[in-house]
C-alpha cells in the first residue's frame, strides 16, 4: 500500500491506512462514498464537485466539518451543510427539525460499526491493492443487501413545531 495509504489522526489516535467517507440518507442508505488516504482532511471530499454532484438538501455533519467556506460553497450548490457549533462561536437560531436531525446523526456511526464489524471491511494485513479494493467494495456491497439497516425515527417529530 506504500504509495497509496498514509499516516492519519482520529479521535482514537494515529493510524495508516485509509478513510472511508459516507453520506447516508434517514433510512441507513449509502448514497454517496469516497476513499482518501489517512492523512486527507474530512471536509476535502465536500469540496470535490464529483462527489457532491449528487447531494441537495440538508447534510448534518458533526463539528470537524466547520468551516465558513465550506457552508458557502456548498449552500451554492443547494446543499445545506447543518453542525452543532462550538464554544467560541456566535449562537444563531436552528430550526427545530435540524436540531432533532442533530442528535439522529449518530446513526452513521451505527453504520459505520456495521461496516466494519458485520460486513469486515476493517483488515490490516492486504498484501496488494487489489486485494484491498475487492475487500472494501464487497463489504460495501454486502451493507447494501443487508435486510435491516439502522434507521433514523423522523416521524416522531411534530411538523407543527418546526420553529423553536
Amino acid at each position: 500500500m506504500k504509495g497509496w495509504a498514509a499516516k492519519g489522526k482520529c479521535t482514537m489516535g494515529w493510524f495508516y491506512g485509509f478513510k472511508l467517507h459516507l453520506v447516508i440518507n434517514e433510512k441507513g442508505e449509502i448514497i454517496q462514498w469516497m476513499l482518501t488516504p489517512g492523512n486527507v482532511d474530512d471536509r476535502e471530499p465536500l469540496r470535490d464537485k464529483v462527489f457532491t454532484e449528487r447531494l441537495f438538501g440538508k447534510l448534518f455533519a458533526d463539528m470537524g466539518y466547520i468551516s465558513q467556506e465550506l457552508f458557502e460553497t456548498l449552500f451554492v450548490d443547494d446543499i445545506h451543510l447543518v453542525t452543532k457549533i462550538k464554544k467560541n462561536m456566535k449562537n444563531s437560531l436552528m430550526n427545530l427539525y435540524d436540531k432533532i436531525m442533530l442528535r439522529e446523526r449518530a446513526v452513521i456511526e451505527t453504520v459505520n460499526d456495521e461496516l466494519k464489524n458485520v460486513c469486515h471491511i476493517e483488515h490490516t494485513r492486504h498484501r496488494s491493492v487489489d486485494n484491498f479494493a475487492t475487500n472494501l467494495l464487497a463489504g460495501l456491497i454486502a451493507y447494501n443487501l443487508l435486510p435491516k439497516k439502522p434507521t433514523m425515527n423522523i416521524e416522531i417529530i411534530d411538523k407543527s413545531r418546526l420553529i423553536g
